[in-house]
């Protein structure tokens, strides 16, 4: 019997993920403080750039967070700490230059942070590999941005001091430095600017290979607790992503697409075999054989929803509205995954 459906290794990840969150929202709020106390045009449009990019990195951690599939809150310690922050940003008794280099510091903090779950992410799992690839992006501005505080900073600290700016080289270093991170970082690809999300059939492929990877590392893996891990995580993504789907996604799609029911009744069977497998030993000697059963009614129901369905939806509906069907079908997971961790 599969005893816990949480390793401590995701769950550390999960929290970690969560610091992040709350980093970036102070990220945020930071800038926006910046951009009422700046009075130089230029380094207001670089930390208007900086904002844009955090708002739509805001979006891409918590997607990377649902696909994920374990909900966590931040440490108390980074709580605290945030709250510390924004004392200090909204008070008097840090200069401007002061405030930005506090700023400079928590984006190091923030790159470190998105590096280090890449790291664990590599050893716990191939899934976990997938569900966080968008980081990528995340990481790679962060990045950029501190080069930019670099530069905000030298023009800011040599203002304070002697009352001038630096030579005016300072900004064609900055931009030598991001055009080096481009080739460290490799192609970071994103959302674009002008979409407010993902659309549904892109969520959801994301969900099915994820799946996938976890059904294959089972049945690759002949270590009984490595195959508990792996099962843990797919019993909760499998049960979420169809109960999420049954709230959003096929009370939607059902007036213009005739084969709804059978997308039903296919997560029916599949949330009866995955209680039958929960209720068996990873060690087991059918524990493998009925993990194959279920791959099979997987690998029917993704064919039947990337195919027909997917189809129905591109002709159906605008691209609005398939992006705000994502934010829910999203929404619905995220809370669907914060009632299993409790």
């Amino acid at each position: 019997m599969v005893t816990t459906l949480t390793d401590e290794k995701r769950m550390a990840i999960a929290e970690k993920l969560a610091d992040m969150k709350a980093i970036q929202n102070l990220s945020i709020a930071n800038e926006e403080q910046f951009l009422r106390e700046s009075r130089d045009g230029d380094i207001s449009d670089r930390f208007r750039k900086m904002l844009e990019d955090d708002r739509k990195n805001l979006g891409i951690l918590e997607t990377v967070m649902v696909q994920y599939g374990i909900q966590s809150e931040p440490r108390q310690t980074v709580s605290e700490m945030v709250n510390k922050v924004q004392g200090l940003m909204r008070g008097s008794e840090l200069s401007f230059y002061e405030k930005v280099a506090q700023h400079e510091l928590l984006k190091h903090g923030q790159v470190m942070s998105g590096l280090l779950v890449h790291k664990a992410g590599q050893l716990v799992g191939a899934d976990v590999e997938a569900a966080i690839a968008p980081l990528n992006t995340v990481n790679f501005e962060n990045r950029a941005h501190q080069e930019q505080l670099k530069g905000i900073l030298e023009v800011l600290g040599t203002r304070e001091l002697i009352g001038r700016d630096p030579d005016q080289g300072v900004w064609g270093r900055v931009q030598d430095a991001v055009a080096a991170l481009s080739g460290v970082f490799g192609s970071a690809v994103t959302q674009t600017s002008d979409k407010s999300d993902m659309n549904i059939q892109d969520v959801l492929r994301l969900d099915h290979n994820k799946a996938n990877t976890l059904m294959t590392e089972i049945l690759n893996s002949n270590d009984p607790k490595k195959i508990q891990e792996y099962f843990g995580q797919l019993y909760m993504d499998l049960n979420v992503h169809a109960e999420a789907e049954e709230q959003v996604v096929y009370p939607t799609v059902r007036s213009f697409y005739d084969d709804t029911q059978e997308l039903y009744d296919e997560q029916a069977r599949m949330k009866v075999l995955l209680n039958e497998l929960k209720a068996m030993s990873p060690s087991a000697s059918n524990f493998k054989d009925t993990i194959r059963q279920l791959m099979d009614i997987v690998g029917d129901h993704i064919r039947q929803e990337e195919s027909t369905m997917f189809a129905a939806i591109r002709n159906n509906c605008s691209s609005d509205e398939s992006e705000q069907l994502a934010t829910r079908f999203k929404e619905a997971k995220r809370q669907l995954q914060s009632q299993m961790a409790v």
